[in-house]
């Protein structure tokens, strides 16, 4: 019995209570209710049903506090024109550019729903919607993206250049299937356009994961004409070991480079840990109240169907991603792969 079927069952109770008695101010003293509550829950009855005896809230609903689309997206187009301004100026020229009057806070609250909060971010933000878009850049957001460029290189800071740049992979520990046993997914995601893939296994070894790789992620990226260029995975045993490692092994046949984490940092590959709380809550805590899976092959044919749709149907917040797929970012920087690929293997041969 639910709550609300308790709080009706005992208002009811009250009522029925007061019939049998005939006196309605002993059947509340009895029970612990005011006069006045048996007759609204009387009325309430007699005019609504049992249904309407339900509790009524009072808490009025706090309705999300957001700027209409078309002002939203006016902030963005004017952050996106002047990155390195700050809120209040950008407020204050969106009322003489535009005639919409926002505050400064307004305008923050938009850069935290879009990722844009800091300086970098909107850098980053331009950067990538230039390339996927191919717009020519003002002389102000060069100047802009020059100055960001050379203090990232000052800094040694690591970021996902284009698709392929950098893939982040990781094993997580799905359960244990009824007469299957221990079932393990191993996760591939590009850290630029956010396409995953996901395979699962009986076992967590060296070969699993390098198997994910070989079967999935390398034929994909083969086939779309750009290299795998890095990845990043944990510590796990899984992932690192002796030089006979396979997956150590594997990386080098394919001349992949191989970044591993810091060591107790698993925030480091926060990528994949937001990956898996997503299929987590998205797909396997809904597949395994709707189905009863007897074999590993079923369950890779759902998951397969689910990753189809994230990656082809769900739009993404990412920071590259602009609401688009992950498949379409991935299809929209492709050019933009290819030229930095071949312009680093240029650099590469004349030195």
């Amino acid at each position: 019995m639910t709550q609300e079927q308790k709080v009706i069952k005992a208002k009811l109770g009250l009522l029925e209570l007061g019939k049998q008695l005939g006196n309605i101010s002993r059947a509340c003293r009895t029970l612990g209710y005011s006069r006045q509550s048996y007759y609204d829950y009387r009325n309430r009855a007699e005019t609504g049903g049992e249904a309407a005896l339900a509790e009524i809230s009072r808490r009025k609903p706090n309705l999300a506090n957001r700027f209409p689309a078309e002002v939203e997206e006016a902030i963005v187009t004017k952050t996106l024109e002047h990155p390195t301004w700050g809120q209040r100026r950008i407020a204050d020229q969106l009322l003489i550019d535009n005639g919409i009057r926002v505050s400064a806070g307004g305008v923050r609250c938009v850069w935290l729903r879009r990722d844009l909060r800091r300086m970098a971010d909107r850098l980053r933000a331009l950067e990538a919607l230039s390339a996927q878009t191919g717009g020519i850049l003002t002389e102000e957001q060069r100047e802009a993206l020059e100055l960001a460029l050379e203090e990232k290189k000052a800094h040694g800071e690591f970021e996902s250049e284009h698709p392929g740049y950098c893939g982040a992979q990781d094993t997580f520990y799905v359960g244990t299937l009824k007469g299957v046993g221990r079932i393990y997914q191993q996760t591939f995601i590009d850290t630029y356009s956010k396409v995953g893939f996901g395979k699962l296994y009986l076992s967590k070894t060296a070969l699993t994961a390098a198997d994910l790789l070989n079967d999935r992620v390398v034929p994909f990226f083969d086939a779309h004409a750009i290299p795998l260029v890095r990845v990043l995975t944990d510590r796990g045993s899984e992932f690192c070991g002796r030089e006979d490692h396979e997956y150590e092994l594997y990386l080098s046949v394919e001349d992949i480079a191989h970044t591993r984490t810091k060591a107790y940092s698993p925030q480091t590959n926060g990528i994949c840990e937001r990956f898996h709380k997503t299929i987590l809550d998205e797909f396997y805590r809904v597949a395994f109240r709707r189905k009863r899976f007897e074999t590993l092959d079923e369950l890779q044919a759902d998951l397969d169907a689910w990753m189809d749709e994230y990656n082809t149907r769900r739009a993404h917040q990412g920071r590259w991603c602009f609401g688009k797929t992950p498949m379409q970012t991935f299809l929209d920087s492709l050019q933009m792969a290819r030229d930095k690929v071949l312009g680093q293997s240029a650099v590469e041969a004349n030195n």
